[in-house]
């Protein structure tokens, strides 16, 4: 796939309810992230093993990682505000992200011999940077595996949000979301693509990023390092970023998830959603940086009005029971995600070019293929991601059960709501919801 044809790829509070939540009632992200993952897969499947049958009329890939970031937005300043804690909130992020990414990146690199390290990657200390904070797009890095991408901007939003909620600015969704999606049209119109490039930016980065967060974690000057970070992220994306107004524009997304999730509990209007919408449909039109088949207006605006509806299809039927397949298929999201794409690159090795053979033959090897991919996710879940979330709970709990420090007890105080957010109901939520309650979602 070209450089950017990659993008065709690809992870704040409920309502408040007097008796205790129905199950399904966080099962419906779940299966957003289902869907969303499936779509991912699909877009790198198609191509080697069913071109025929691949959509143009609009982006799988693009659908399914702007549902993973509408999700991940809806639900991640929830994760932070249920807390009132940083620490445990990163602590967290550590465990759920990393393992698996980290596992993923190694067993490549290891196969390396048999299918070579794509060239987008720097074969320098660069690379390992840049890999270490994920923030790789935003330094215009290419990632070990292609949808490691998405992964730059879960990061960039966690920097972000972390910064707003250290100074109380993170109720305010809506006037976020509009702003970033006016961005991503005045970025699209000015900035024709990563400024700063190089080895320095991603070194400088890095080591804001290591001493930030360690800053954060630990509590000393906590809110400075996480303004310092938040600004850090918010240039990165402008000044280095791969494509700049797609950066913006994915923020944009992700704060109108959280706007959606405000005006679900009445704590603000639903229209700013609808102007960032639009905005977001118009960013790349005249953006200096477009010309791929995804960003053609009909295309991208099809593709955007097809995950809108997905989502909200899924906020209408939240009161309901979904499909087990969909929600388990949410439940390893995250494995399919950063999974597939070398899975399908080992199985293409052996099985050779299928793009021009006849249709029942690529069926006849599309299926192993897709069967590969769905339970080699669930391995991985099972036996990385799970356990690691689980020693980060432990670790979280730990903390929130007698070492939490003044600095956090004073953001309790601060937003005593906060604590409800998620909070007497999760309880109620099975397991393989709450387990995925503030995951990434990538989305994408």
């Amino acid at each position: 796939m070209g450089r950017f044809v990659r993008v065709s790829a690809a992870p704040d509070a409920l309502p408040a309810m007097s008796a205790p939540a129905h199950p399904a009632r966080l099962g419906w992200l779940d299966a957003l992230r289902g869907i969303g993952a499936m779509a991912v897969v699909a877009e790198h499947l198609l191509p080697w093993f069913l071109p025929d049958l691949r959509p143009y009329w609009f982006s799988l890939g693009v659908y399914g990682i702007l549902v993973f970031f509408l999700v991940s937005g809806y639900i991640i300043p929830a994760s932070l505000e249920r807390h009132g804690d940083v620490r445990a909130f990163w602590v967290g992020r550590f465990f759920r992200l990393y393992p698996l990414y980290l596992s993923v990146i190694v067993a490549m690199l290891a196969l390396a011999w048999w299918v070579p390290v794509r060239e987008a990657v720097p074969r320098d200390g660069s690379a390992v940077a840049a890999h270490a904070t994920m923030l790789l797009d935003v330094v215009s890095v290419g990632g070990v595996a292609d949808t490691m991408w998405t992964l730059s901007y879960e990061m960039v939003f966690y920097l972000l949000v972390t910064a707003l909620f250290l100074v109380g600015w993170h109720g305010r969704s809506a006037a976020l979301s509009m702003g970033f999606a006016a961005g991503a049209v005045l970025v699209g119109l000015a900035v024709p693509g990563a400024m700063l490039v190089g080895g320095w930016p991603v070194y400088v980065s890095t080591v804001v990023f290591v001493a930030g967060l360690a800053c954060v974690v630990s509590g000393r000057l906590r809110t400075t390092a996480g303004c310092a970070l938040g600004l850090m992220a918010m240039v990165l994306l402008v000044v280095s970023g791969r494509v700049p107004w797609l950066g913006v524009a994915v923020l944009a997304v992700m704060f109108a998830g959280t706007a959606i999730h405000r005006w679900e509990r009445g704590q603000g209007p639903l229209w700013p959603v609808a102007v960032t919408a639009a905005l977001v449909g118009v960013s790349p039109l005249w953006a200096i940086a477009s010309g791929w088949w995804w960003v053609q207006a009909d295309v991208w605006l099809t593709t955007i009005a097809l995950a809108a509806a997905t989502f909200a299809g899924g906020m209408a039927l939240r009161g309901r029971r979904v499909p087990r397949v969909l929600t388990w298929l949410g439940l390893i999201s995250y494995s399919l995600y950063l999974v597939h794409h070398p899975l399908l690159k080992y199985f293409v090795e052996i099985s050779g070019d299928l793009r021009q053979r006849d249709l029942p033959y690529q069926l006849l090897m599309a299926v192993p293929a897709l069967a590969a991919v769905v339970g080699l996710s669930a391995l991985t879940y099972r036996y990385v991601e799970k356990p690691m979330q689980d020693l980060g709970r432990r670790l979280s709990h730990r903390r929130a059960g007698g070492l939490q420090s003044q600095g956090d007890l004073g953001v309790a105080r601060q937003n005593p709501c906060h604590h409800r957010v998620l909070g007497q109901e999760e309880g109620q939520v099975p397991d393989g919801v709450r387990d995925h309650v503030g995951q990434v979602d990538t989305a994408g």
